[in-house]
């Protein structure tokens, strides 16, 4: 992983990665430079817009990429155990922290606190891309891969002020949110009694429809159970009427019956009506039935009983008398 430039009296022998070979010390001189990603941390502190201490936390991410340019820059010389002359590798992580601190600087001025707090991926790319276009970094032949921005810290006491701040803001937020709930639900539970309400008043609306259609039902039922009695009525007048009619008819023909029978009756007994009785009994005397003829010889016996002194009739000649058959005659 080590590109290697091998130097002979000031002048390159041989370069390039991995390489293996024999040199003579005296005059030669060996320089290594690592081609792997190298990692490191960064801790910076700024001063935000507003005049607030904040702590920015990161990692930058490089490779070399122009070793020859790098060596030419610094110096990577190594003795015959690979270990540097010289400590000019921490240069690098060096000159790229000033490079970051410098972009860092640049955007974290022109945000206040909470921007700052908040916009940690916009600082994290402006720092980037500062870096990656930095004169001093494309100088050395390095590439920068990637930086991140893992945090940015306020003061310890602005902390604790922004948490007492933010806390109570969640706390205006969650009061708000309760109240929201409360009302939602006062709401919603009006919204419910209102339709209950309306429910109700449509079942009472309802049941007056049906009451309401019930006695016009009662009225009408009544009206035609008055026309059915009143043509009942009409009915039985023109029945009785009728009745009147027939038995005036009836007494009329009865009277002219009887006037006609009393005509006829007056008509037969007139001729009679000078007769002595004794003349009409000899008349109506059928055949000159006994029985008749003893009981007239009894009604004058009866009419003529203050002229009688005395009278006996015995059992035997009463029920000789009753007993008697009588003939009749046929003319």
């Amino acid at each position: 992983m080590n590109y290697v430039i091998h130097y002979q009296n000031g002048k390159i022998r041989k370069e390039g990665r991995g390489l293996a070979f024999f040199y003579f010390a005296p005059n030669s001189s060996i320089v290594s430079i690592p081609m792997q990603s190298n990692d490191f941390q960064f801790v910076f502190n700024e001063t935000t817009k507003d005049y607030q201490e904040v702590t920015l936390q990161g990692q930058v991410t490089y490779k070399i990429t122009n070793p020859k340019q790098l060596a030419e820059t610094l110096d990577f010389t190594v003795n015959r155990n690979k270990q540097y002359l010289k400590s000019d590798y921490e240069k690098i992580q060096q000159r790229i922290i000033n490079e970051a601190q410098t972009a860092s600087s640049s955007i974290i001025q022109r945000l206040n606190l909470k921007e700052a707090l908040r916009q940690l991926e916009e600082i994290e790319n402006e720092i980037f891309s500062n870096v990656q276009q930095s004169t001093t970094i494309a100088m050395l032949g390095l590439e920068i891969l990637s930086v991140n921005v893992l945090g940015v810290t306020p003061d310890p006491k602005m902390a604790r002020a922004l948490e007492a701040k933010t806390r109570e803001a969640l706390q205006k937020e969650a009061d708000q949110a309760i109240y929201e709930r409360r009302n939602f639900a006062v709401e919603q539970e009006r919204i419910i009694k209102e339709s209950e309400l309306n429910t109700e008043i449509a079942v009472e609306e309802k049941q007056k429809q049906i009451v309401e259609k019930k006695m016009e039902t009662d009225v009408v039922k009544q009206e035609n159970e008055q026309k059915l009695k009143e043509m009942e009525m009409a009915s039985n007048i023109s029945l009785e009427e009728q009745k009147k009619t027939l038995i005036d008819i009836q007494v009329n023909n009865e009277k002219k019956e009887a006037d006609v029978k009393e005509y006829m009756l007056n008509a037969t007994l007139k001729p009679y009506q000078n007769l002595d009785w004794k003349t009409l009994m000899a008349l109506t005397n059928n055949g000159n039935d006994p029985s008749n003829n003893i009981a007239l010889g009894f009604r004058e016996l009866a009419e003529n009983a203050d002229k009688i002194g005395n009278l006996n009739i015995s059992p035997e000649l009463l029920e000789a008398l009753l007993n008697r058959k009588t003939v009749s005659h046929e003319f």
